[in-house]
């Protein structure tokens, strides 16, 4: 039994504190949310950017257009598709037609990932077709006997009555993550080889369609798109927006522009902290991702609570954000990291993966519906550098198949159920304990 070490009252509060509530999923398949916003409000703006913009409406029959064409290429349900863009429409299309093959998408900034990491993307997902537009065609290292295809050429006409619809299973992927690419646009190193993790359908939608995550996007709602496409975090932005009805407003250069007009936003701290509040007077929710398991700053997150509704969001490295949203209060003593979403459940463990008491400081590991079930989804997509050794195990509280993600955050549970972010597991001992000492100090 997996909680035989815990006292009955620990059991039951490890159970009640560690497990979001189960509930359904409206369609485990976002991109027919999309499809639906399509057919109901063909002419609300899904996208602008630059100027320009696409209607929901356009926006299918492209992606219709796009299917076409690449069933006619040879792609087929579980195949990878690479998607190497930078931040614009096309990349909407791209992303959408390669979802309606039943697909996986494989998304890299063309302007910021180089070539060697673009030449490793493709070989470790096995890609044998990549989008781009022509003015960045130049830079794919297409190997011989790949595909190529500019989103901006021409494109088959779409079927009258839209594209047939393969069988997928909510269990099939939706897009692999090779990591962000580096900005400095090094040609060498790990960051130009990183591996990759393959994320669900059912991954993306336990986040994007479910309790806080939604982050209560409405039709109509502008939701600025600044994060680097092959972010874990881009598609929380992106289809977040397209599922709901949304009107995604993509960044350019200047992403404060984007900000500026934005009712919903989601960043990371380094991104918030080049953003004023005071010049986003319509915003209304900021989602904001720790980067590297570490939380917002303080002073960052309180500055941006008193703007508009602000949530803490964290997830292990290769899973879709967040375990637990939870909504800052400048006035707490401490940030929390709230509670275990739906469908998803947050363990505080010791180092041989034994769960600790209610209070007792552990590791935080995360599992449920957020976490890919397939123990191949380091091992086929290129973990050249370990990262996933040790990154994924059974999930013994769960069991049947499924997996817990370590996440490397040192955390524990409050009498009253709320995470407390204690550090990173791997910061030095003298560190991880002053922080613990502190939290101490701060909330008895």
């Amino acid at each position: 039994m997996p909680l035989r070490d815990l006292s009955p009252h620990d059991q039951r509060l490890f159970r009640q504190y560690g497990h979001g509530p189960a509930v359904p999923l409206p369609d485990p398949l976002v991109h027919h949310a999309v499809e639906r916003h399509a057919t109901e409000a063909p002419h609300t703006v899904a996208a602008e950017h630059l100027g320009g913009t696409i209607t929901y409406g356009e926006l299918n029959r492209y992606a219709d257009a796009l299917a076409v064409r690449l069933a006619r290429e040879g792609v087929r349900p579980g195949d990878h598709v690479g998607l190497f863009v930078r931040r614009s429409i096309p990349m909407l299309v791209g992303l959408l037609g390669i979802l309606k093959t039943g697909a996986t998408h494989v998304p890299q900034d063309i302007g910021l990932a180089p070539r060697t990491r673009l030449a490793h993307v493709i070989h470790a997902a096995g890609t044998r077709v990549v989008l781009t537009v022509e003015q960045h065609a130049h830079r794919v290292p297409l190997p011989a006997g790949h595909r190529l295809i500019a989103l901006d050429g021409p494109l088959p006409p779409a079927p009258r009555h839209g594209t047939p619809r393969p069988r997928v299973s909510p269990d099939a992927g939706c897009h692999i993550l090779f990591g962000s690419a580096s900005v400095s646009g090094s040609d060498s190193g790990p960051a130009a080889r990183p591996h990759g993790t393959k994320v669900t359908h059912r991954n993306l939608a336990t986040l994007l369609l479910t309790g806080p995550r939604g982050l209560g996007i409405r039709a109509g709602d502008r939701v600025a798109q600044l994060l680097d496409l092959a972010s874990a975090t881009a598609a929380w932005e992106i289809l977040g927006c397209l599922a709901h009805g949304g009107t995604l407003v993509i960044g350019g250069e200047d992403t404060a522009a984007a900000a500026r007009t934005a009712d919903v936003l989601v960043a990371t701290p380094a991104v918030l902290s080049g953003l004023d509040p005071a010049a986003c007077p319509r915003l209304r929710t900021v989602a904001v991702v720790g980067e590297a398991g570490a939380p917002c700053p303080r002073p960052l997150a309180d500055r941006w609570a008193r703007r508009a509704g602000l949530l803490h969001c964290w997830a292990p490295t290769g899973t879709p954000a967040t375990a637990t949203p939870h909504r800052h209060d400048p006035a707490a003593p401490f940030p929390s990291l709230g509670r275990p979403t739906p469908n998803n459940t947050v363990y505080v463990l010791d180092p041989d993966r034994r769960p600790l008491p209610i209070g007792e400081t552990g590791e935080l590991w995360t599992g449920g519906d957020c976490v890919p079930s397939d123990p191949r989804a380091h091992d086929d997509i290129g973990d050249i550098d370990g990262l996933g050794t040790g990154h994924y195990a059974p999930d013994p509280f769960l069991g049947g198949g499924r997996r817990m993600a370590r996440t490397r955050i040192l955390g524990r549970w409050t009498p009253d159920g709320e995470l407390e972010h204690l550090g990173h597991a791997d910061a030095p001992a003298p560190l991880a304990h002053t922080a613990q000492a502190a939290l101490h100090l701060t909330v008895s």
